[in-house]
């Protein structure tokens, strides 16, 4: 697997969450999954999300996303607070701004491994060769190259999830989210998927966050943290700065 990698001193904060809380409405009862988050997620970073299932990961991500709204607190993404933006205006900006790798891949079984690659751009207003190219570059440093006219039945769950992190990335996002990325696939698979999802983000500088089961991750974040009865705590600090 990737070894772990140095934030360089100076990093800014790309994400920054506060007082963030989500409540749900259940059977006429109320059920908080979180109770005012506060932290920071630095440029460059890769943050680790623990917990139990049902604990709140991917909720939080969905809130950083601007998938979900909080019930209160806000959350700020590179300076702009999407918890205060409309749902259009908050897609546009999950659209410009934020990859999504999900555990069940998400792809249109219609499209081609190519098409859903250059999906998100096209959805923005680009086209033409350039895109294309880009894409297949993105295809080749995931191994998938040769598969671009292949429908996603036709792939395995690791190249599905291939394809799925290629597209996260294809609109050069400045923050990359990734829920349970791993938890569909087996051991093999799993560890072969992350080291191209780690690859490729640190190669490029952005910042990633994921959501996971799996403890076999915790020595290549740069911190981990965990969710406990709603409230989010650092298991492991930021490792040493350059």
């Amino acid at each position: 697997m990737e070894n772990k990698t140095l934030i360089p001193s100076g990093a800014k904060p790309i994400v920054q969450i506060r007082n963030l809380s989500k409540t749900f409405q259940e059977g006429g009862r109320s059920r908080t999954v979180l109770d005012e988050l506060s932290a920071d997620f630095q440029e460059g970073e890769f943050a680790v999300l623990l917990g139990r299932s049902g604990s709140g990961k991917s909720t939080l991500l969905n809130l950083i996303s601007g998938i979900e709204k909080p019930t209160a607190g806000d959350v700020d993404v590179n300076g702009v607070t999407i918890t205060r933006l409309s749902e259009k205006e908050r897609t546009l900006f999950r659209r410009d701004h934020i990859g999504f790798v999900f555990q069940f891949f998400n792809l249109i079984p219609t499209l081609t491994v190519l098409e859903n690659v250059t999906l998100p751009q096209e959805l923005a207003g680009y086209n033409g060769r350039s895109l294309n190219d880009a894409a297949l570059n993105l295809l080749a440093q995931v191994g998938l190259a040769d598969r671009r006219d292949t429908f996603p039945d036709k792939l395995s769950g690791g190249e599905q999830q291939r394809v799925a992190i290629a597209r996260a990335l294809a609109h050069n996002p400045l923050l990359v989210l990734a829920d349970e990325p791993t938890g569909n696939l087996d051991e093999e698979t799993g560890d072969k998927v992350l080291d191209i999802l780690l690859s490729l983000t640190r190669s490029a500088g952005k910042t990633l966050i994921m959501a996971t089961h799996s403890t076999e991750v915790i020595p290549l974040a740069n911190r981990v943290f965990s969710i406990h009865d709603g409230r989010l705590v650092a298991e492991t600090e930021g490792i040493a700065r350059l």
